[in-house]
């Protein structure tokens, strides 16, 4: 087989372990990976199930969860009963607002820690201090950065 071949398998497993390392499943990673080097841009069900040597459910399971993450979008197909999908343009941006919202969570669950030891000694205080100052400047920063890859990218 091509070398090529060995090296888009590779780009699609980095992605998978990856994914899987953040709690998803492999499955839902190693779509992601086909549906950011694949040309054309879309890939059918049938294109991903064979390219994953994944069934039909395992495949329409995880492009479900990566379309309710808003990473890939499912796009129109002239073919009848064929679903198709893309990665979503923008899709990086929603994906780390979403972190956003979680590392937003973690800041407000730090103060609610901070104010259970307000009396405490300030080295024990220190953990949750890092926590939340850590989460408060991500916070302050990412949404700017974010605000600056829209721009740089046209993405709405």
């Amino acid at each position: 087989m091509p070398e090529r071949f060995y090296e888009k398998r590779h780009f699609i497993e980095d992605i998978s372990l990856y994914f899987e390392q953040m709690g998803m499943p492999r499955t839902a990673g190693r779509i992601l990976g086909v549906l950011l080097i694949c040309d054309p841009p879309e890939a059918s069900m049938i294109d991903l199930c064979e390219e994953l040597q994944a069934s039909k459910s395992s495949v329409s399971t995880n492009a479900r969860l990566l379309d309710e993450m808003d990473l890939i979008e499912r796009v129109a197909t002239p073919l009848p009963r064929q679903i198709c999908y893309r990665f979503k343009p923008g899709g990086w941006v929603t994906f780390m607002r979403m972190r956003l919202r979680l590392y937003g969570s973690l800041h407000h669950i730090a103060e609610r820690g901070l104010d259970l030891l307000q009396d405490a000694d300030p080295p024990l205080r220190a953990r949750l201090q890092e926590a939340h100052d850590m989460f408060s400047a991500i916070e302050e920063e990412l949404p700017l950065l974010l605000k600056h890859i829209q721009e740089e990218h046209g993405i709405p």
